[in-house]
């Protein structure tokens, strides 16, 4: 809440005076876009009106925009030939100080490239937000006009707000000469030659993290980081004072403690998968009970969730250690209840593990309590804690194929996974009380009144609005406009979190909707590729335990390999909503390969299927929540009911749907169980590749 309260602060802070006439003048297309709904409504103009004269007054804007910051980076380019000349000059002459006036210089031109940076950032939200409006209010459906249209014309102006090609060149030059007057031992070396030697020079660094913004570009911890979507602000700079809270709230160890609560849930989740089925046998019940037994973790899930993020208001500490006392519960009463012979007991010892979850938890511990500077580098530690518990899951159950009793009670692969995560539980439970820091909350409170007075004043502010104004004159019209503002726009800008699941459901956008049932795809189709995989491997190719945990492992193992080849290379060729819908065909190519038709089913086969099915659902997943954390309300980034709890509900609940859909199936017979459950994946996925199409556009 502090953070976004300072966001519109910051806005307001950073607006270039002499440049106001310049920028995308969002108020005055906000009024339009409230008159031309007042005109439909007295059936004085029609919607073929309203598109083509709102297309005209965008594109008369945009246009503005445009021929300025082309204006601009000229004058740019023009001041970094002058210094080049100087340069040769200084180099030649080899006098310290003529070098270090050079380089001055060159940092002068530098802040004016970041200004520039920033105007053409504000510019790019503002668009993003007036086109969101518009669709709001008239159907959703003129984004995806002004994109289709606009945006792969040879002449686009568009393409020049969002990416802003030229621009690239003058951030180029400018690297390369500082990076030529730096001081190599004697030597210098062009950046070309020796691309691993960095360039130690924050006004370099900052324009690069302004481009990178800009362009959405992306490295692997970028990548990886945004699965957890952990929401980052727009122009991400924090003031010192908030970058000072941060530091006082931030504990090393604390973050640790948090990942490896991350990293053990994830493990006890996948340590039972390759004995699920085994397990249920030896209690007396079909071996497709597993899927209730897997997916009852999951079921409490689903409440836990929402509880955990609520108590994460309050504290970090007592939640986790709250996880820590049901988790050693439900594994107790998991390993028991073999020799209780209970089928109940396994299920009730399951359902205490969901029960447990403080993923919430310890996401919101990053969001809130890490400084932002290493924010993303937190947030990819733990999706990486995520990846490496599923994968150590399976594997360390196929290590644990051993048979032994002590005073009655049975040691076996069956409940060895219980007792394991005990331990594990117990020495966690140790460690948290020992080492865990809670975060102040005197900080948020100091903040309480400066947050209230910047919502009172929020007529002033209105997040993006004020540096987006051509100027501050007409205050009659403001002032007849103000009724418009305070309901529509306060709620759309204000930066309040969303206090209930229905305030949070109504933030969204058809986009985002689209984007949270590709991630329930994704997730369903994942859980039926690895809950029944021990089913169907039995059943098939007679594989034992080891053979599906190292499968399963194997699986596993692949998250961070791939994760890295698209976030360093295909995402920074391929646009996000490419690499998405591509990723959507190739999760329906698995689906189709792994089904078993006439001929016999054979190992290659159901193997490449799942990894194809896999690997994909694993690159659709991180670019599907890096669009989603673009294109989804601000007002999500915080509070109980925020964007990462309802990316995990809709995870969670297609988890659950799917080991339901195994156990029902089983009824079937376990012949018909490969089939029957991918049927479901096909038409969830062929849903999700149509509505992806529909809202393609305004993926932009």
């Amino acid at each position: 809440m502090r953070e976004m309260v300072a966001f519109g602060k910051k806005l307001k802070e950073r607006q270039i005076q002499e440049w106001q006439g310049y920028y995308i003048n969002y108020k005055l297309m906000k009024k339009r876009v409230k008159q031309y709904a007042q005109h439909i409504e007295q059936g004085t103009q029609d919607r073929q009106y309203v598109l083509k004269d709102f297309s005209q007054m965008l594109d008369n804007q945009i246009e503005k925009t445009v021929l300025f910051l082309l204006e601009q980076q000229g004058h740019l380019a023009s001041r970094i030939v002058q210094l080049g000349d100087q340069q040769g000059d200084a180099q030649q002459e080899a006098e310290i100080s003529k070098i270090s006036e050079q380089r001055e210089a060159y940092r002068t031109v530098g802040e004016d490239l970041l200004k520039l940076l920033y105007f053409i950032e504000i510019n790019a939200v503002g668009l993003r937000k007036i086109l969101k409006k518009f669709d709001k209010r008239f159907g959703y459906r003129f984004t995806d006009y002004y994109v289709k249209t606009r945006a792969n014309h040879p002449y686009s102006q568009l393409q020049q707000v969002y990416k802003h090609v030229g621009i690239g060149a003058v951030v180029g030059a400018l690297s390369r000469n500082l990076h030529e007057l730096q001081d190599r031992q004697g030597s210098y070396l062009p950046i070309y030659d020796h691309p691993t030697l960095p360039l130690q020079d924050p006004v370099i660094d900052s324009i690069r993290a302004a481009m990178d913004r800009l362009t959405h570009s992306t490295n692997f911890l970028d990548f990886l980081g945004q699965h957890a979507l952990i929401m980052q602000e727009e122009l991400q700079l924090p003031a010192p004072s908030d970058q000072k809270v941060d530091d006082e709230k931030y504990h090393f160890m604390s973050l640790l403690l948090n990942l490896a609560n991350t990293f053990l849930y994830m493990v006890n989740t996948y340590i039972i998968v390759p004995t699920a089925d085994d397990y249920s046998m030896q209690l007396g019940a079909a071996p497709t009970v597993c899927g209730i037994v897997i997916g009852a973790m999951a079921v409490a899930q689903v409440f836990s969730s929402v509880y955990f993020s609520a108590w994460s208001n309050k504290s970090y500490f007592r939640p986790l250690v709250f996880s820590s006392i049901i988790l050693f519960l439900g594994n107790a009463m998991y390993a028991l209840a073999y020799d209780l012979n209970s089928i109940w007991i396994l299920l009730i010892g399951r359902l205490c593990c969901g029960f447990g979850s403080a993923r919430a938890v310890n996401r919101r511990y990053i969001s809130d309590c890490v400084p932002l500077n290493i924010r993303m580098q937190a947030s990819a530690g733990f999706v990486s804690a995520s990846a490496l518990g599923m994968a150590c899951g399976p594997a360390l159950a196929g290590l644990l194929q051993t048979n032994f009793k002590i005073y009655k009670i049975t040691f076996n692969q069956d409940t060895l996974p219980g007792w394991v995560m005990m331990f594990a539980w117990l020495i966690y439970s140790i460690w948290l009380w020992i080492s865990f820091v809670e975060p102040s909350r005197e900080f948020e409170e100091d903040h309480t009144t400066s947050q209230s007075n910047a919502v009172d004043s929020s007529a002033l502010e209105k997040g993006l609005r004020q540096p987006l104004m051509i100027s501050s004159e007409d205050k009659k019209d403001e002032d007849a406009d103000q009724d418009y503002d305070d309901s529509e726009e306060a709620s759309e800008e204000s930066h309040l979190p969303a206090n209930s699941i229905g305030s949070a459901y109504r933030l969204l956008t058809p986009s985002v909707k689209v984007q949270l049932l590709i991630y329930f795809m994704l997730k369903y189709v994942m859980e039926i590729l690895l809950s029944e995989s021990s089913v169907i491997t039995t059943y098939y190719f007679n594989w034992t335990t080891s053979t599906v945990a190292i499968f399963l492992a194997g699986l596993g193992l692949t998250v961070l390999p791939v994760n890295i080849i698209v976030g360093n290379y295909i995402s920074n060729i391929f646009d996000d909503r490419q690499i998405l819908l591509a990723s959507e065909i190739m999760v329906l190519v698995g689906i189709l390969s792994a089904f078993h038709v006439i001929i016999p089913y054979s190992e290659l086969q159901y193997i490449c299927s799942g990894l194809l099915m896999f690997v994909s659902a694993e690159v659709l997943e991180g670019i599907n929540l890096s669009l989603l954390s673009r294109v989804m309300s601000s007002r999500l980034s915080r509070g109980t009911y925020n964007g990462g709890l309802l990316s995990t509900e809709a995870g969670t609940i297609a988890r659950v749907i799917a080991d339901a859909t195994i156990t029902l199936t089983g009824y079937m017979g376990v012949s018909r169980l490969l089939n029957m459950t991918l049927l479901p994946s096909l038409f969830i996925c062929i849903g999700s590749i149509i509505a992806t199409c529909y809202t393609y556009n305004s993926l932009y």
